[in-house]
C-alpha cells in the first residue's frame, strides 16, 4: 500500500472517530504523515531531569516528602549542573540508535527548563543560567534526532493550580484559592513559548491528567475539573500542526490526540496498574519504561534492567505495534551515569546488527509468543526468538499468507519450515540460537 493510501486510509478512520465524539478536529495530511514517520523512528530517549534531581530519590521527591514550597524553592540556589552537554546527551541517545528525544520541560513542581517569560521558578534563574533546551533543541538538530517536549499539566507549586481538588502535592502549604482560567493562560503561554522558539517539535508529551481523577482502575475516571483540552490541543495543531500530541490520562484517547502512550506496560497489558485502557488501532502506540526503577536521578536505586530485558522489552513492544520510550535520570551536574550508558551502547550494537528488523516495521501480525514476538516490513516478517529455552521448533498460530523463503537474518542461512492449516512451523534442530534474539526473516509471496 502507498503512503498516500494508507494516509488517506487513516484519515478516513480517524475523522470517523472524532465526528463519533462530536467533535471537529481534522488532521492535516502532515499530521498523518508524521505519525507514519514517527511509527517509522520507532525509539527514543525520555530525559526526566531538573531541579528535583538536586536531592536524589526521584522526580517526585518534593510530594513524596511533603516538602513546603517555600522550602523547596532553596533548591533554586543550589542547581548548578555545570556537566551539562547537549552534545553528549544527544550522541548517547545516537549511540542506542534513537531517532528522537522527549525532554522534561516541567514536572509536577512547575519547575521550567527554559527560559520561559512566565515565571521566575525556571532554569535561567540558577546558578547555571543557560537555557539547556535551547542548547538540546539546536543539538538535536545538528544530529539529526527529532526532539519532543514534556509538559506536566499538574503544578504543586503555583497558586492557581486547582490544587483543592488535586490527590498530589498537598504539603505544599498553599493557601490561596485557585484559578484554572488564569492557570490555563498560563500553560498557553507557555505552550507558544515552547512551540515558538525552538523549532520544529516532533510531540507533545502531557501528563498529570490522573491528579482531578480517582486512582488508576477504579469505576469513575471522572476529571473533577474541565480541562479545556479542545483549546489546549487546538492550539498546539495551530502553531505546529504536525505536532502530535499525546496525553498520559491513562485512558481511552481523547478528541485532538495523535498518539496513544502506555505508561510501564506493553500495549494491552497492564502489569504496572497504570495501563487500563485497551490499545486502538487509528493511531501510533508508544510504551515507555525506566532504565532502573526511577524517572529522575535516584542515588539509591541500583536495580538496573539488563541489557538483554531492555532489548526484550523494545522488541516486544515493536511486535505489538509500538514505539519504545526509555528513559534515564541524569545526575544533577548534567552527566549520565555510567550505567546507562554502558546500556545504551550495548543496546546500539543490537540495533547496528538487526535495526533492519525493527526500524520501519509494524507489529501485531500475531499476539505475542512465548517463544518472542514479530515485526513486519513490506513483505517480509523478522521472528524475534527471544526466549529459546532449548527449543527445536516454534509455531505461528494463524499465519496463513504463502512463505517464499525463511533465512536466519544474520547468517542468510536457510530455515526449514512447515506451512498448515493452523499456522506455521519453523525448525531449527542444528542451530544454537542467540540468548538475546535470534531472527528469521520470512518472505512472503
Amino acid at each position: 500500500m502507498s503512503i498516500k493510501n494508507k494516509i488517506f486510509g487513516l484519515l478516513i478512520v480517524c475523522s470517523f472517530s472524532i465526528a463519533v465524539q462530536g467533535q471537529s478536529y481534522q488532521q492535516s495530511a502532515g499530521n498523518l504523515a508524521a505519525r507514519e514517520q514517527f511509527q517509522d523512528i520507532k525509539f527514543g530517549m525520555f530525559i526526566h531531569w531538573g531541579l528535583s534531581s538536586t536531592l536524589g530519590p526521584g522526580e517526585w521527591v518534593m510530594n513524596n516528602r511533603s516538602i513546603n514550597r517555600k522550602n523547596y524553592t532553596r533548591l533554586l540556589q543550589v542547581f548548578n549542573p555545570v556537566q551539562f552537554d547537549a552534545t553528549r546527551w544527544v550522541a548517547a541517545a545516537k549511540s542506542a540508535g534513537m531517532k528522537y528525544i522527549v525532554f522534561i520541560t516541567r514536572h509536577h513542581d512547575g519547575f521550567s527548563n527554559w527560559d520561559t517569560k512566565y515565571s521566575d521558578w525556571k532554569i535561567t534563574n540558577t546558578p547555571y543560567g543557560k537555557d539547556v533546551l535551547k542548547m538540546l533543541a539546536d543539538e538535536c538538530r545538528k544530529q539529526g534526532l527529532k526532539l519532543g517536549l514534556y509538559y506536566s499539566l499538574v503544578d504543586w507549586y503555583r497558586d492557581d493550580y486547582p490544587y483543592e481538588t488535586g490527590r498530589t502535592g498537598k504539603a505544599s502549604g498553599r493557601t490561596a484559592k485557585s484559578d484554572y482560567a488564569a492557570y490555563l493562560q498560563f500553560i498557553k503561554n507557555q505552550l507558544t513559548e515552547l512551540l515558538t522558539n525552538y523549532g520544529e517539535v516532533m510531540n507533545i508529551w502531557l501528563d498529570g491528567h490522573w491528579d482531578q481523577t480517582n486512582p488508576e482502575g477504579s469505576t469513575d475516571m471522572s476529571s473533577r475539573i474541565d480541562w479545556k483540552y479542545e483549546e489546549l490541543y487546538g492550539l498546539i495543531h495551530k502553531l505546529q500542526p504536525n505536532c502530535l500530541i499525546g496525553n498520559n490520562h491513562h485512558l481511552d484517547p481523547m478528541p485532538g490526540e495523535d498518539f496513544q502512550m502506555f505508561e510501564k506496560d506493553l500495549p494491552g497489558h497492564n502489569k504496572s496498574g497504570l495501563s487500563y485502557q485497551a490499545p486502538v488501532d487509528y493511531m501510533p502506540l508508544e510504551t515507555c519504561e525506566t532504565m532502573n526503577g526511577s524517572w529522575g536521578f535516584n542515588i539509591t536505586d541500583t536495580k538496573y534492567k539488563t541489557v538483554k530485558q531492555t532489548i526484550h522489552y523494545i522488541i516486544n513492544s515493536a511486535g505489538s505495534n509500538a514505539n519504545f520510550l526509555l528513559n534515564i535520570g541524569p545526575m544533577p551536574d548534567g552527566t549520565i551515569q555510567q550505567e546507562f550508558t554502558d546500556t545504551l551502547q550495548a543496546i546500539g550494537k543490537w540495533m547496528d546488527k538487526y535495526g533492519e528488523t525493527f526500524f520501519g516495521t509494524r507489529g501485531n501480525v500475531v499476539p505475542l509468543q512465548d517463544w518472542g514476538t514479530i515485526t513486519k516490513k513490506g513483505s517480509s516478517l523478522y521472528l524475534h526468538v527471544l526466549n529459546p529455552e532449548d527449543r527445536t521448533y516454534l509455531f505461528i498460530p494463524g499465519l496463513n499468507k504463502k512463505i517464499k523463503t525463511a533465512v536466519f537474518f544474520d547468517t542468510k542461512k536457510a530455515v526449514r519450515f512447515k506451512q498448515q492449516a493452523e499456522g506455521v512451523f519453523i525448525y531449527f534442530e542444528d542451530t544454537v540460537l542467540n540468548a538475546i534474539d535470534t531472527v528469521i526473516e520470512l518472505q512472503l509471496q
